[in-house]
């Protein structure tokens, strides 16, 4: 009896399959995306614009974060290092000024939305953030985060104590209003080269 002669395998279309295969799953899979801060950049200069109005020191505060990831916070020319655990809070009670002290933001009254009507608020504050351009990412988003939170805190807690529930359940117009009380004033300065 003779040999049998093993058929070989087609493999004519198995870099189609592998193609088809590739695509599919490329089609389905879900990429990693960077995800970044959400900010509101501010809108480009006019060309006649006017110089920006003068702030009062005691509506100011600073937050250097320096090559060595180090926090310096001044209000009302009294410059103190931090740490990053410790600035939510300072910059909530600045942002408050809850018991109306002469070193931090005068409060004025303003005119807000349904349900606050005219109340007392620090309206005229601002918060500034300079970095130096050898600062980490990990300090500044951590700065960063430190910050929007302390706003995002008050808001919460100006939500729960008017609408008995959190900001986060609040109607678009509860929110809007919370945001009206407790608005937000970061200015972001363009990172500098500092010698240290």
């Amino acid at each position: 009896m003779g040999k049998r002669k093993v058929p070989g395998l087609n493999a004519s279309s198995t870099a189609d399959i592998s193609f088809i295969l590739l695509i599919f799953f490329l089609v389905t899979t879900s990429m990693d995306t960077d995800r970044g801060l959400a900010v509101r950049l501010p809108n480009p200069p006019e060309e006649n614009q006017q110089d920006p109005p003068k702030i009062r020191e005691r509506n100011s505060m600073i937050v250097n974060v320096n090559m060595n990831n180090q926090i310096m916070v001044t209000i009302a020319k009294e410059p103190r290092e931090i740490q990053v655990s410790e600035l939510r809070e300072l910059a909530k009670e600045f942002i408050a000024n809850p018991e109306d002290k002469a070193d931090l933001p005068e409060k004025v009254a303003v005119e807000l939305p349904a349900p606050f009507g005219v109340q007392m608020i620090t309206k005229n504050h601002v918060i500034s953030l300079q970095t130096d351009r050898a600062t980490s990412y990990d300090t500044y988003f951590q700065v960063e985060n430190e910050l929007y939170g302390a706003y995002n805190d008050l808001r919460d807690e100006l939500a729960r104590k008017t609408f008995g529930r959190p900001y986060r359940e609040c109607t678009e117009d509860e929110q809007l209003a919370c945001r009206q009380y407790y608005k937000c004033v970061i200015s972001e300065a363009e990172p500098r080269k500092y010698n240290q």
